[in-house]
């Protein structure tokens, strides 16, 4: 072999190494790459790259000024945004005040269908009243008024000659303000390169590339990250207990969080004995939630205490939850009744297609039977549960789950008039305080004021035992340690992606 050739091979290796690059996976591809109808989690991360909405979480999960330098209240039905004045799109062009307007219009529009309008339904009116300010009218205080604008905003001057956005090239190569722009239109199960944008207001980012490889199998993904072809990717806790060695930490640092969900048994609070709240009392403390997370997760994950996510604001930091005392559990039965020789006997039903779930109720079954509860154990096909169980209240307790957000909605799961046909309500839970201050916090605009009427809701909620909350399984994501700059935080490990570098 030629000194030439050797030189060139030399060379393109060194390139790989020392490429300043991350390599990812995503497990199916984007539909379109839009923040308006980016509804499949493909769509929804590259989009999240590419556009910029006026406001943001930050790593605390305080709501901060993104497209947007700052806003107020004017009243607590009329928001003022200033809008950042050295913003460019892709194309170069600048940022203004009629790009969001036009935005919010297409939003509202039957131009496009999308779920993501409903957020918008208490909006009266969106105006620029210069270049750089927006003025939004809401019909009535909302307590979104602020967070429904971290929606992305669509470059006016591009999309508006769009007669059918739903169908636009633009969905393929989406041009926006973030800190990543893409260089192609995406082609189907294929790789997605986005490079830095040079010109991004907050800094430009340390990572030149960000390459988005299409691999449809879990497994696979796994493989890919072991043999170092990916730099991040998620692992669960088999695999961080069973398969990985000392090899893996060598080369990745792996960072744990509370997931954004939590698992839950809840029962149908319109049928005997579940009405009883010391009947709930009772289950909820012969449940050793810990020892579920153990044989479950290998111990990567955290006990859920009630409805809203641990480590934001509307978590109450002076929560004493309810501990596990099987012996008290027998002590309530026996008060209630029950015996060795009249047992209280239910049905705990869940679907068949998530297996955690499945030996979760096995590991109840077996708890509760330490106190005297019989449970008989019924799974179903999930389309089958849900048309013939679920929606028309027909069981006695279920396993099921809920995602968690960071701004929380009580309104559809917990309030009595969500207990409806098809709502999400289907335990039946009914209390006048948490309906009270469901539809007091609906209209609280000051963050502050909201957090502390959620808190007061959690807390009813927990101490009513309409669920007995289980489980929130950690999120487990390994970084390469070539990565530097990483750092945890309760909204993911990415809130500070610009400031990663790669430092080989």
């Amino acid at each position: 072999m030629s000194a030439i050739r050797i030189v060139i091979i030399l060379v393109l290796l060194l390139g790989v190494l020392f490429s300043n690059e991350i390599q990812r996976a995503i497990s199916s591809s984007p539909n379109r790459i839009n923040p308006l109808l980016a509804t499949d989690s493909a769509s929804g991360e590259i989009s999240g790259w590419i556009f910029n909405g006026l406001v943001k979480f930050n790593k605390d999960a305080n709501i901060v000024g993104d497209l947007a330098k700052s806003w107020e209240f004017e009243n607590n039905k009329t928001l003022i945004f200033k809008l950042r004045k050295n913003v460019k799109w892709h194309d170069g062009k600048n940022f203004s005040a009629k790009d969001v307007v036009f935005t919010y219009n297409l939003l509202n529009s039957k131009k496009i269908s999308t779920p993501y309008s409903s957020d918008f339904k208490e909006v009266k009116s969106v105006e620029a009243i210069d270049d750089y300010t927006i003025k939004v009218v809401y019909k009535e205080p909302y307590f979104k008024a602020l967070s429904i604008w971290m929606m992305g905003i669509l470059p006016k001057h591009l999309w508006k000659n769009e007669k059918n956005p739903m169908q636009s090239k633009l969905n393929k190569f989406a041009i926006g303000t973030g800190p990543y722009k893409m260089t192609k239109a995406f082609e189907v199960n294929k790789k997605i390169e986005l490079i830095a944008n040079k010109e991004y207001y907050e800094g430009v980012p340390k990572i030149d590339k960000q390459i988005f490889n299409y691999i449809g199998d879990e497994g696979t993904q796994f493989l890919m990250l072991k043999s170092k072809q990916l730099d991040i990717g998620g692992l669960t806790p088999l695999e961080v207990n069973r398969q990985i060695g000392k090899n893996f930490k060598k080369s990745f640092n792996i960072y744990e969080r509370a997931s954004n969900g939590y698992t839950y048994l809840g029962f149908n609070l319109r049928k005997k004995p579940f009405n009883n709240p010391k009947v709930r009392e009772a289950i909820a403390l012969a449940i050793n939630k810990q020892e579920l997370i153990d044989l479950l997760f290998f111990s990567h994950g955290k006990p859920c205490y009630g409805p809203f996510m641990p480590g934001t604001n509307v978590y109450p930091k002076d929560l004493k939850p309810l501990k596990y005392n099987p012996k008290r559990a027998k002590e309530i039965l026996k008060e209630l009744g029950y015996t060795k020789e009249h047992p209280f006997e239910f049905t705990i039903t869940t679907n068949s297609n998530n297996d955690i779930r499945v030996k979760a109720v096995e590991i109840i079954q077996q708890q509760l039977l330490k106190v005297g509860i019989k449970v008989k154990i019924r799974v179903m096909e999930w389309q089958a549960f849900l048309s013939t169980v679920v929606m028309p209240h027909n069981f006695d307790a279920v396993v099921l789950g809920w995602g968690l957000g960071l701004i929380p909605d009580a309104y559809s799961i917990w309030h009595s008039k969500s207990d409806k046909k098809n709502g999400f309500n289907f335990v039946g839970y009914r209390n006048i305080e948490v309906d009270k201050l469901i539809d007091k916090a609906k209209s609280q605009v000051n963050p502050k004021e909201f957090a502390k009427t959620y808190q007061k809701i959690f807390k009813l909620i927990a101490n009513d035992h309409p669920y007995i909350f289980l489980y929130i399984p950690n999120s487990i994501t390994a970084v390469s340690k070539r990565v530097k700059g990483v750092s945890q935080s309760v909204i993911g490990i990415e809130h500070n992606f610009i400031e990663w570098k790669i430092d080989d």
